[in-house]
Formats: structure tokens, C-alpha cells, sequence
């Protein structure tokens, strides 16, 4: 049996974050009443409470805050070594994702590095961001 990795579970508030995905566009929830952007999608705004929330395109460019290279896949699903990251996005958000890169000993892979999204395809009709490396 072949195996698959694991598939989020889009629900109503996280649905249009998935539909930009597989657009190409990587968007975020933004606060009506204060600005605030947030990562994961929610309800409410988790700076000032407001229930006002709309979806904006983000950038999609940020910095890399931490990194782990897995080197031995959860499963087959996974091809390893490949590179789990925490990535802060110039809108001041953090989210969790994948970095692209061929050599993840190379010497690029820092943390601070800048990075850019990409969109993987994870399975039919399942798109996901994911990053890459942004050379200097």
C-alpha cells in the first residue's frame, strides 16, 4: 500500500487560507478594527477581540526563526532529509512550513535567512506554501 502524508482539514474559517493555496496566493486574516494579522485563522482577532476579519494577500516573503533538518521521514510519504521551519512573514506573523532546498548542509540554510513562498502540491486538489531560500 502506498502511503500519504498527512492531509490538512480545511473548515469554515480556514477555508479561503486553503483556496488562496491553491491559487498560488498565500493569504492571511487581517483585523478590521486594529490591523492585526494573524496565523492560524480564527474566529476573532487574538490582539483586540473583534470579530471582524478579512483575508489578505500576504507578501509571502519572510525570515527564517528556527529550523530542524528530519533526517529520517515519519514515513514513506516523506522523502528525506527535508527542512520543518518556523518562518516570520514581514506581516508579523509565524507560521510553521516546509523550506525547500536541495542540500539542506549546504551552508545556506540560517536561521535569518530570507525566504520566499512557493506552493507545493500535496495531493489532488490539496496545495500547500512551502519555501525557498532567498540568495543574497
Amino acid at each position: 500500500m502506498l502511503e500519504q502524508k498527512i492531509m490538512p482539514r480545511p473548515s469554515a474559517v480556514s477555508e479561503p487560507f486553503w483556496q488562496g493555496a491553491r491559487e498560488g496566493q498565500l493569504r492571511l486574516q487581517q483585523c478590521d478594527a486594529c490591523g492585526h494579522y494573524q496565523f492560524y485563522p480564527r474566529l476573532m482577532c487574538s490582539h483586540c477581540g473583534a470579530q471582524d476579519l478579512t483575508w489578505q494577500r500576504a507578501s509571502g516573503r519572510g525570515r527564517v526563526a528556527s529550523f530542524t533538518i528530519v533526517r529520517r521521514g515519519i514515513s514513506l510519504a516523506y522523502t528525506a532529509p527535508y527542512v520543518v521551519a518556523l518562518i516570520d512573514l514581514e506581516e508579523g506573523v509565524r507560521m510553521m512550513s516546509q523550506i525547500q532546498i536541495d542540500n539542506p548542509d549546504d551552508g545556506r540554510l540560517m536561521v535569518g535567512a530570507e525566504v520566499r513562498v512557493l506552493f507545493a502540491d500535496w495531493a489532488d486538489n490539496v496545495v500547500v506554501p512551502v519555501f525557498e531560500l532567498i540568495d543574497p
